[in-house]
């Protein structure tokens, strides 16, 4: 994958604040600053206009907040952001945007070239993840661009083959090879056989997208392959497991259970 340089806009209404971090962007290599922007209304419409990778967003600006200029955007179409500001009670009000990170004034060359590598492999996660997109898009449409999103599958189109981003390439795997999926945070692992694959995207996402005559969600943490299952195990406290045929064994939620012993005598 090659790798241009990021394109950065500043977003600070101090003139000393905006100096210095654009003297540190330029100690930065493969960065090019698109814009400054020292009002909240004029950094609307240059992320607009000009498209950045990379906002360093100040939250107290004169006329707006940081997070007024984010909601104004909408949060899907903001580039990646960096809050930058003196004031740290906005912290935790903040990261429910996602920020790359969030720079307290004064910061320290070292903290901001931190902010920047940060950025940098975010970046690159996004770049992968869209690559992971567009190549789903083309196998699951025998080559051929799909219209629709890969997440979001037309009524009766469920996934064969899930492409999991690893270290700048994609790695295939059709999913009658998966065993079971189990949530991880904001990932999903994709266990097959002795591998595990973490992917990005939600357990209930990837349940919307599977077909529901090969796997169902015995748990709120877990998908499993519906002919992986060997048996139905009833253990204390009438809780019930799955095990698999490799030996591993599964918790079952009480009210999935009815549903999966039907499910189970139809194999």
């Amino acid at each position: 994958m090659d790798e241009r340089p990021l394109r950065v806009l500043v977003v600070d209404d101090e003139p000393h604040a905006q100096r210095r971090v654009k003297a540190l962007l330029k100690e930065q290599k493969d960065l090019d600053l698109v814009g400054v922007a020292n009002s909240g209304e004029t950094a609307i419409d240059q992320i607009r206009d000009l498209a950045p990778d990379v906002v360093f967003l100040d939250i107290e600006l004169g006329d707006l907040t940081g997070m007024d200029v984010i909601e104004a955007v909408g949060a899907d179409a903001m580039p990646l952001t960096v809050f930058v500001t003196a004031h740290d009670e906005y912290a935790i009000e903040s990261f429910r945007f996602e920020p790359v990170d969030y720079l307290l004034k004064p910061f320290t060359d070292e903290r901001f070239s931190e902010a920047v590598a940060r950025a940098r492999r975010r970046f690159r996660m996004v770049e992968v993840q869209q690559l992971q997109s567009r190549l789903l898009a083309l196998l699951q449409q025998g080559g051929a661009e799909a219209p629709a999103a890969p997440d979001q599958p037309q009524p009766g189109e469920y996934l064969e083959r899930i492409a999991v981003p690893m270290r700048g390439r994609v790695k295939v795997i059709p999913v009658e090879d998966i065993d079971f999926i189990r949530a991880s945070g904001a990932y999903s692992e994709l266990h097959v056989g002795d591998r595990k694959y973490l992917l990005r995207a939600s357990l209930s996402s990837l349940e919307e997208q599977l077909s529901p005559q090969e796997f169902f969600r015995v748990h709120r943490s877990d998908i499993v392959r519906l002919d992986r299952v060997e048996l139905l195990l009833r253990e204390g406290g009438g809780e019930y497991r799955v095990q698999l045929r490799s030996g591993e064994k599964l918790p079952v939620g009480r009210t999935r259970r009815s549903e999966l012993e039907a499910l189970l005598g139809r194999l």
